[in-house]
């Protein structure tokens, strides 16, 4: 898709400033959206949003804080006069075994990779159902079809934003809102390569049908195709891009 098939579109990404949700903002802004880059980087939001151009800009917010993603919502609306696509990317990727997660980790990891996906889809979907469109892209994971070890809240937490986006396409369909999930395999963002996962990319490439390393601008085609009048037959289905390493 090289036309500027999203011109006129405003788009919000969450977890925008930098890795995966970064690659996203650009490739939504090279088709024609006008993206806020949200994060609770506020800085790493803006620096992403001006270099975006145009009317693209940034926002700080942390999306398990309801108060918080309620502003951005009033920002946001007020500032392009609508809000036509959200991409909940934002998440936090611990790496912890089963026996180190006590319920305050648990909870934690729901509040910002579930609990704000919910917030999220609340404030957006209002606001397209207002207009009788939306496009809403939740990225996943595809460790919750790989279960991988000492994730077990993560993968929790994503198996939610896989059923959440299943239930939330039924409820919106008929206002015109399609919902559906990406799941990304093991990614080569700033956030894996500075952590433990980073050593995992030999294993995980020899699973793979295509033997490399999945890089961030592997997923945001998939998520912009999702937003796109393209895949208007599209919703409540979750796609893994993951170069073949959950093949179903």
């Amino acid at each position: 898709m090289e036309r500027k098939v999203l011109e006129g579109r405003t788009a919000v990404v969450t977890g925008g400033a930098q890795g995966i949700g970064a690659a996203i903002a650009r490739d939504l802004a090279a088709h024609g959206a006008t993206v806020v880059v949200a994060d609770l980087n506020r800085s790493g939001a803006e620096r992403v949003g001006n270099e975006l151009g145009g009317d693209c800009f940034g926002l700080g917010v942390d999306v398990g804080d309801e108060a918080q993603v309620a502003g951005l919502c009033t920002e946001v609306t007020a500032r392009t006069g609508r809000w036509d696509i959200l991409v909940n990317n934002a998440a936090i990727v611990p790496f912890t075994s089963w026996d180190a997660v006590d319920f305050r980790e648990w909870r934690r990891i729901m509040r910002v990779n579930l609990d704000g996906v919910f917030l999220m889809c609340r404030s957006a979907s209002d606001e397209m159902r207002k207009r009788g469109y939306g496009r809403i892209v939740n990225i996943a994971s595809n460790a919750f079809f790989a279960g991988t070890p000492n994730m077990a809240a993560y993968i929790a937490a994503k198996g939610g934003v896989v059923g959440f986006t299943r239930a939330l396409a039924t409820e919106l369909g008929t206002f015109g809102i399609t919902v559906n999930a990406v799941s990304p395999g093991l990614t080569a963002s700033d956030g894996v390569l500075g952590g433990p996962h980073a050593a995992s990319f030999d294993f995980v490439q020899s699973l793979q049908a295509i033997k490399r390393r999945g890089e961030p601008e592997d997923i945001a085609p998939v998520v912009t195709f999702l937003c796109s009048e393209e895949a208007r037959w599209v919703t409540g289905s979750t796609f893994n891009v993951d170069g073949g390493h959950v093949r179903h």
